[in-house]
């Protein structure tokens, strides 16, 4: 087909009009502020890591009574320790709620710190206590008090045994106590108890500065005259609505549910064992730092 002068014309003019569209569309393209927008965020980002240690924290999927953060001015490094499976972490929850302030520990464990506990591998003064399920010079040494948190070993181990199959919230299946006829979980029972006695007894005996002992059974059944006394062996001012917000709140996610399984899992033998040897701790705890109980809220080891 011949093009008519007019035609040829009309036609260049639409493909010269198509070539100009392209063009300013490209240069709103590149113009947009992506780069800029980049840029933004890396700021962000990086006066956040600056000054991770004086803004509140604020990301959690918890609802906090108050803004989380570090201690404006850093005090005493004080050590929250306990034998695994004694509620350390559901602890550390209560008096980040009642306080407004991070709680550290010498551990990293990264479910932890994307869900609450951002302050995880912080282990000095700029925390309120410092979590540790570990004894000896070594491990108290790096402390000037300590909060020794003491759960009956019974449920401590059961609940350690929960945690290492199911996680901080889940449980062991019935078949985990089941395996190898039985004989995995007898011995991680007399495993963990002799680790439950030389742990409390290490931070009871050894440390040297001034030590507050609590029951975990006690904490279950009093939170808020427990976390009265914690606060005020630390030395930290108790705020009234937020210490009743922390009571409301009491449970948290990291506290576990109870589950009734439709055995005993402790043997006869078992049973006389942890019986024995929490006899002996509980009487060395109440010779050396006897527990504040609902009426007396100011018994420390010194």
């Amino acid at each position: 087909m011949q093009l008519t002068r007019p035609r040829f014309w009309a036609l260049g003019l639409l493909i010269t009009l198509y070539l100009v569209g392209v063009l300013l569309l490209s240069a709103v393209t590149l113009h947009e502020p992506k780069t800029n927008g980049f840029a933004s965020r890396s700021n962000e980002q990086s006066q956040s890591l600056l000054s991770s240690k004086s803004k509140p924290y604020r990301r959690s999927r918890i609802q906090w009574c108050s803004d989380l953060s570090y201690r404006k001015v850093p005090k005493e490094s004080v050590a929250l320790a306990s034998f695994p499976g004694s509620g350390n972490t559901w602890l550390r929850y209560l008096l980040q709620q009642a306080t407004g302030t991070l709680t550290g520990s010498v551990y990293k464990d990264y479910g932890l710190l994307k869900n609450g506990f951002p302050a995880e591998s912080t282990t000095n003064g700029s925390v309120l206590v410092v979590k540790t399920h570990e004894w000896g010079p070594l491990a108290r040494k790096q402390f000037q008090r300590a909060v020794l948190l003491v759960r009956a070993p019974g449920p401590a181990i059961q609940a350690e045994f929960n945690r290492q199959s199911g996680g901080h919230v889940g449980f062991a299946s019935p078949d985990r106590y089941r395996r190898m006829k039985g004989k995995y979980w007898r011995q991680f029972v007399y495993d963990k108890l002799g680790a439950w006695k030389k742990s409390n007894l290490d931070w009871l005996k050894n440390f040297s500065g001034p030590t507050h002992v609590i029951f975990y059974e006690q904490l279950v059944e009093n939170v808020e005259n427990t976390l009265r006394s914690v606060l005020e062996f630390l030395q930290f001012p108790v705020n009234p609505g937020q210490l009743k917000c922390a009571v409301d709140r009491q449970e948290g996610i990291y506290r576990r549910k109870k589950r009734v399984l439709n055995f005993d899992p402790f043997s006869p033998e078992m049973k006389a064992r942890m019986k024995k040897e929490q006899e002996e701790v509980y009487e060395a705890i109440y010779k050396i730092a006897a527990p504040s109980d609902n009426k007396n809220n100011n018994s420390n080891k010194k």
